[in-house]
């Protein structure tokens, strides 16, 4: 027990990360709770202004992973949440290599400084459930001891592999320190603003013809109340994250009053050029190996640990629907004469190439 805290919650946490959206919100939650007495966070840029009130009660230090070792011995630290991690390439700033840079080597690094600073108990990092990877030979569902069954063909799953092997030595050189990985499914909500949001708010969803994958979300503020409890609680251990039962890429695009738009042939770049195309963000082969193969994962452990149950994977997505109904692109009459449309159009493009076959 620190000195002014509860049993299980630290006095002094250190958030990475908190230029951005989650890493903002974790770190304000945190600093609301009476039972830890210092918030600080940490990451190279500025938060954007839209984060300034929100971090009102954030201690705030513009430093890089690479220089966080002295900062984490000189206050005292207690807990670290690792959230800085990058999930999609930018091409504006250095592509995959920055993208690599931030999530392997800025782990790397922050491992070391967190293996140097005495008073450490508590470490959390932020993985994802594309640490399975997505191909036609995955199981039904993926439990936390179920391994890949193939490396994962993006950049992302990649480095989610990499940084869970570097946190399994590092528990291994700190068994008295309680880590906590969170394997994530992807984001969704009223709030959140993901590629997974920006896909389905396009008119035109680019799916790949006869692919209905299974998919699974976790609502923004599930996400917030699991890492919260990871903090102010004991939990050690890998935990799948994500909403109960399945949506099909099919029912969620139509939930959402979009036009699924299929992609005829079966190679996944045009499927990841179509979506760039249609102004949706920027897509990597981990979003378009979901889109095409789905993914699946038990949540038994999580419920049974932390006995919190996020809400389902349908509730989260009607939320996110909720918040964006006033921007629907087109009513269901619409849709149904768009659907035809596609529909013919694919019949007349198969007929063209059977004729020349």
């Amino acid at each position: 027990m620190t000195p002014g805290g509860t049993p299980g919650a630290p006095g002094v946490v250190v958030v990475t990360g908190v230029s951005r959206y989650l890493g903002a919100h974790v770190a304000a939650r945190l600093a609301a709770d009476p039972r830890i007495e210092r918030v600080i966070g940490v990451d190279p840029p500025e938060p954007g202004a839209e984060f300034t009130d929100l971090l009102d009660r954030v201690e705030r230090i513009r430093v890089d992973a690479g220089s966080i070792g002295g900062l984490l011995a000189d206050l005292d630290v207690d807990a670290v949440v690792h959230l800085a991690l990058v999930s999609s390439p930018d091409p504006q700033h250095g592509g995959r290599s920055a993208m690599k840079d931030q999530n392997v080597i800025g782990t790397m690094q922050l491992l070391a400084a967190c293996q140097r600073a005495p008073r450490l108990r508590k470490l959390v990092v932020r993985s994802s459930t594309a640490a399975y990877g997505a191909s036609f030979r995955d199981p039904a569902v993926f439990t936390e001891d179920t391994e890949p069954r193939e490396v994962p063909r993006g950049g992302f799953g990649r480095d989610i592999l990499d940084i869970e092997g570097y946190v399994r030595g590092f528990r291994r050189r700190r068994p008295g320190t309680t880590v906590t990985v969170l394997r994530f499914a992807p984001f969704i909500g009223s709030t959140a603003d993901t590629t997974l949001t920006r896909y389905f708010s396009q008119p035109l969803v680019p799916t790949v013809f006869g692919r209905d994958p299974r998919l699974q979300f976790l609502h923004f503020d599930d996400a917030l109340e699991v890492l919260h409890r990871s903090i102010v609680e004991d939990h050690s251990g890998t935990f799948n994250v994500a909403g109960p039962g399945v949506l099909a890429l099919s029912q969620a695009i139509r939930r959402a009053g979009r036009v699924a738009l299929p992609v005829l042939e079966p190679g996944l770049s045009g499927a990841a050029a179509l979506a760039r195309s249609l102004g949706f963000g920027r897509v990597g082969l981990d979003q378009v190996d979901l889109f095409v193969h789905g993914r699946v994962v038990d949540t038994g452990r999580l419920e049974r640990e932390f006995g919190f149950t996020p809400r389902s994977t349908a509730a989260a997505f009607e939320d996110f629907i909720a918040a964006h109904r006033g921007g629907a692109v087109v009513s269901r009459d619409q849709l149904a004469v768009a659907e035809r449309l596609v529909r013919e159009g694919i019949r007349q493009v198969r007929a063209a190439v059977e004729e020349r076959s």
